[in-house]
């Protein structure tokens, strides 16, 4: 089975991952608070991220969703692009994929190391990898080639995430259109800046999203989702699907 089929046949068309800053006094119990909220508005499934949190708060919080029954797809993002840990809190809690910063480019502050990922991933072969390239707040060197990253991208990960230029900030149209030309049907994520306002337009061209600012109250990282926002998005997502629907047949 190819790295893209399994993506598919696990998320189906779209998926929608909206992100768990795990921020506030309790961060634990926001994230369960979150997690109830994108089950109950229909999101396929969350990210636990240790951005305002520690490492140990998001181990709590797959300590108490391991407890439950959950209606989402669960997936970890250890900061900064700790793969050997993600894997292994994966494995460990029943998670369904990892989410890497990147997993092929050089950049200013470092590069991917290559005979660790592959070893540590071949020790895990269930869980699934969402990997960026050239992504948000990491500058690839001069003699950086994009198609070339891109390709190989599209061997170390199940789907590639693309951003733009940071947390909150839209990722340009134009850069989504050109990672989806490079890689073809490998699934390819918008993992940032995704809006009421934009999504439509993005995830007619895109393979899924990552969503979690502007699901937020006043789109601030730090607050509590508000609902309201997440079951309008979502009405702007199934619009989308069934745009692709209709141009696939």
């Amino acid at each position: 089975m190819q790295l893209n089929d399994r993506y598919h046949q696990i998320f189906g068309r779209i998926p929608v991952f909206g992100m768990i800053h795990l921020a506030g006094a309790y961060p634990v119990n926001r994230a369960l608070e979150e997690l109830a909220i994108f089950e109950e508005e229909g999101i396929d499934g969350a990210i636990v991220e240790n951005y305002h949190g520690t490492v140990d708060d998001l181990i709590a919080t797959l300590q108490e969703t391991q407890k439950r029954k959950r209606d989402v797809v669960l997936g970890i993002n250890v900061l900064p692009n700790e793969f050997e840990l993600s894997f292994r809190l994966a494995q460990e809690y029943e998670a369904d994929f990892i989410q890497l910063d990147h997993v092929a480019g050089i950049y200013c502050s470092g590069e991917l190391d290559l005979e660790a990922y592959q070893k540590v991933k071949t020790q895990y072969p269930r869980i699934l990898v969402f990997g960026g390239v050239w992504p948000k707040y990491y500058q690839p060197i001069e003699s950086s080639n994009l198609e070339e990253d891109l390709r190989t991208g599209r061997q170390r990960a199940e789907a590639i995430v693309v951003t733009g230029a940071g947390t909150g900030k839209e990722t340009p149209l134009e850069k989504i259109t050109t990672f989806k030309k490079i890689i073809g049907t490998h699934p390819l994520i918008v993992g940032a800046g995704l809006t009421l306002n934009n999504a439509y337009e993005q995830l007619c061209i895109s393979d899924g999203a990552i969503v979690g600012s502007s699901l937020k109250i006043g789109n601030r990282t730090e607050s509590p989702i508000d609902q309201q926002k997440v079951r309008d998005f979502m009405s702007v997502v199934r619009e989308a699907r069934e745009y692709q629907v209709k141009s696939s047949r």
